[in-house]
């Protein structure tokens, strides 16, 4: 049984005057113990499904208008806030984008650590104090620090803390959103090797939110590729990194790295700007930036075509290619 399974999910900003389309209609899944990756341009909708799942739509404005989250075969969005509030945390971890706007900077970082674990668990001060420090030491800051503030520590030790306080109560399910985009390249291995180890430590499974594709071929079991609120491929990494049938977009993505197998004088970046989730276009949303598109792409929305098995790709191109149905 999946841990996680999203089913035709749907969600909007919506404000007096515009109804911004953020998710439209994905569908996945996550297997105990499986690390799945979603990439995509910024504005692709990764944030907000990670939010959904979370239950933290900002109030106001965010709505799931369809769809269902289960999880361990219950319904999230069927749940009350102090339902979901015992869930997060505890079964549920994030890892969210910035670590500096994420923690609190007038609490401590070893008070801000025991906070989830007051919450969560029926540890007394002194169990609590203990589990600050395994915690700690589990991702590589000395306890000794604990009462600093996180001012005090650098863009890498804040990350870290970010992560002891989502894995403090052993969760099911980990959302890491961009854990290590504010970090340089030599820190960013050091996180991702940690997140890695520490997954299997407490065995959890893990959803990776990232424009790095160089991430996802490194930690990730499937990948998911969204543009414009869609998930328009779905597979494994070795169907992502070594398949040799894409959707446009994500031959788009590797067009936009460079490759060192390759004498290359300038990349290929995806010409156009992302679509304006206000304003969608008719079709398929990538066409306007698609080198491949026809009268049929600006007026019919593709089906999922399965190109191979548990490969599959949202493309009209996918099924001249299988012939099979969407």
């Amino acid at each position: 049984m999946d841990l996680l399974t999203v089913k035709d999910l749907w969600v909007e900003y919506v404000t007096d005057t515009v109804a911004n389309k953020a998710v439209n209609g994905i569908s996945f899944s996550v297997a105990p113990g499986e690390n799945l990756g979603f990439v995509g341009e910024t504005g692709a909708g990764k944030t907000t499904t990670a939010l959904s799942i979370m239950g933290l739509l900002p109030k106001e404005v965010g709505k799931v208008s369809k769809g269902e989250i289960n999880f361990r075969g219950q319904n999230l969005l069927e749940l009350s806030e102090a339902e979901m509030r015992k869930i997060r945390g505890s079964q549920i971890g994030m890892i969210f984008q910035d670590p500096m706007t994420s923690l609190n900077p007038l609490m401590t970082m070893g008070s801000q650590i025991a906070e989830v674990l007051k919450y969560h668990t029926d540890f007394d001060r002194t169990g609590i104090s203990n589990r600050v420090d395994e915690l700690l030491t589990m991702v590589g800051i000395p306890p000794s620090r604990k009462n600093e503030y996180p001012h005090q520590f650098s863009g890498g030790m804040r990350q870290r803390i970010v992560i002891a306080i989502a894995i403090a109560c052993s969760p099911a399910l980990l959302i890491a959103d961009e854990p290590t985009t504010a970090l340089d390249v030599t820190i960013q291995a050091q996180v991702l090797e940690m997140m890695d180890e520490l997954r299997r430590k407490i065995n959890t499974s893990m959803l990776i939110i990232t424009h790095d594709l160089g991430i996802v071929a490194r930690v990730c079991d499937k990948v998911a590729i969204m543009y414009s609120g869609e998930i328009v491929e779905y597979g494994t990494v070795q169907d992502i990194f070594l398949g040799s049938l894409h959707h446009p977009y994500t031959v788009g993505l590797f067009g936009s790295i460079p490759d060192l197998t390759f004498s290359e004088k300038r990349l290929h970046p995806i010409q156009g700007q992302m679509t304006d989730p206000a304003n969608l276009p008719e079709g398929c949303k990538f066409n306007p930036r698609c080198k491949h598109s026809e009268d049929f792409c600006k007026k019919n929305t593709p089906g999922f075509f399965e190109v191979s098995e548990g490969h599959f790709i949202k493309c009209r191109l996918a099924k001249s290619e299988t012939g099979g149905e969407g």
